[in-house]
């Protein structure tokens, strides 16, 4: 079966990462298991899952350990094939190969995820919330909740206020947060952030002469105890780490760097006590965690239903990326037999 893929050449990179073609992209999903390899004991035919593009073997230090939930057995990497070994599961119909993406694939009928990858879920969950937690969402709460250890009372700024930057707000609320700040250039974002926790609204392009920084530490009082960085320019992650308070800011970047280009942070700053920390998929241990936000939401205290913007069949999937580049979706849902 053929389906229309999109032809966008603006969201192919001119640098970085090498493309690998032909590919079957998409990796925030759900499904049902139709079938499971020989040594395979945790899952069975029917179950519904989450495949997800951050490992958790269960056996590697990095699993073992609280600190850490980036998996050492399989370690988080972009080559286009399983994790095992590297190679592919897809044809084409001539035979040749159809490269993977981020372990998922999840543009097609059929895929095929290694086990580490794969959490099962309650199936008391809509698979279209369940689709959610496998990426953006769990990013965004996963770094309020687990990265940045969000207090009671606290107060937060988000740069970004996209799928994942809203998570974040959500998680910031999740974990009681007084202030949440969004930052973001389309006005719009603050009504869509209400329902996630977010308390005020910051326009970089209605600060007159002031810089984002000052503004934000107008209105904490000297700097906010958690800011997080949800776009990738290395400007705006410097921008985040002014707008932390000196003395025990914490500023959690989540944007990968679209340009490589590197941040410039003052040693004095560091100095005063503030920090600055990475988050890859908010920290979130997969088969550990997902499941407690699956249960979260089903008690009615995770807010998933407001990201969804948006619900197509597959053959459409060419608007979703239309929605997505005029700024209207935030999570557009893609339905295979619709």
């Amino acid at each position: 079966m053929h389906f229309p893929l999109p032809q966008r050449r603006h969201v192919l990179a001119d640098e970085g990462i090498p493309g690998v073609f032909p590919r079957v992209f998409g990796h925030e999903a759900v499904g049902t298991v139709e079938s499971v390899g020989e040594n395979v004991e945790t899952l069975k035919e029917g179950d519904l899952v989450v495949p997800t593009f951050m490992p958790e073997c269960g056996d590697c230090p990095d699993c073992n350990s609280s600190k850490s939930n980036v998996c050492s057995g399989f370690p988080f990497t972009v080559f286009p094939g399983m994790l095992r070994d590297e190679t592919s599961r897809m044809k084409d119909s001539k035979g040749e190969v159809i490269h993977n993406f981020l372990n998922v694939s999840s543009f097609i009928e059929y895929t095929v995820v290694d086990v580490a990858s794969i959490v099962k879920v309650d199936p008391a969950i809509p698979p279209e919330k369940a689709c959610l937690l496998s990426c953006g969402a769990s990013t965004g709460v996963g770094a309020a909740w687990k990265v940045a250890g969000v207090e009671l009372g606290s107060t937060v700024a988000i740069f970004g206020l996209g799928a994942v930057g809203l998570a974040v707000a959500e998680g910031a609320r999740l974990q009681g947060a007084s202030k949440i700040i969004g930052v973001d250039l389309n006005p719009n974002k603050f009504e869509m952030g209400k329902v996630f926790g977010l308390t005020d609204f910051v326009n970089p392009k209605e600060c007159g002469d002031k810089r984002v920084s000052e503004v934000i530490k107008e209105m904490t009082n000297g700097g906010a105890d958690y800011t997080f960085e949800c776009i990738g320019l290395a400007s705006l992650m410097n921008e985040a780490f002014e707008s932390s308070r000196p003395g025990w800011g914490k500023t959690i970047i989540l944007g990968v760097e679209m340009h490589g280009a590197p941040i410039s942070i003052s040693t004095l700053e560091i100095l005063k006590g503030r920090s600055i920390v990475g988050s890859l998929f908010g920290g979130i241990k997969t088969k550990s965690d997902i499941p407690i936000l699956v249960k979260r939401y089903l008690d009615k205290e995770l807010h998933l239903d407001p990201f969804i913007t948006h619900e197509i069949s597959f053959t459409e999937i060419n608007k979703a990326f239309d929605l997505l580049l005029q700024g209207k979706s935030l999570r557009c849902i893609i339905w295979m037999e619709k």
